[in-house]
């Protein structure tokens, strides 16, 4: 197994990384709306949110050699359902191969952010 990390993306805000490669496999850890050279959470609502996030996901898939199209599954979080039109509409712009996915709302996400995404991409040929 190997350690994925990259400065275009947060670093990780407690005992875990970015993403691990695991055989032709990478697991990224969920990405909040974390603007990397601030520490902050992006300013403005979900679709901002849904962007960064994905940026951050997107910044870490790129340093292990892959991209958006080899993404295998997708596990979004929402702190509230009815953002899920608004959060798609971004996420099919940025991601728009159509791995399978799950998305739910759950009760919080870490630093009050709206939405988290994590991924599984292949590595392979």
């Amino acid at each position: 197994m190997a350690v994925v990390s990259t400065s275009n993306a947060p670093a990780a805000i407690g005992p875990y990384s970015q993403g691990i490669v695991a055989g032709d496999f990478l697991f990224v850890s969920g990405q909040i709306p974390i603007v990397p050279e601030t520490g902050n959470l992006v300013e403005g609502g979900i679709a901002e949110q849904t962007e960064r996030s994905l940026r951050n996901l997107i910044a870490i898939i790129e340093e292990a050699g892959a991209d958006v199209s080899k993404i295998v599954k997708t596990s979004c979080y929402l702190a509230e359902i009815a953002d899920f039109a608004a959060f798609n509409e971004v996420y099919g712009k940025m991601i728009d191969s159509a791995p399978a996915r799950a998305c739910f709302a759950v009760k919080d996400l870490p630093k009050g952010a709206l939405v988290e995404v994590e991924a599984i991409v292949y590595l392979g040929e």
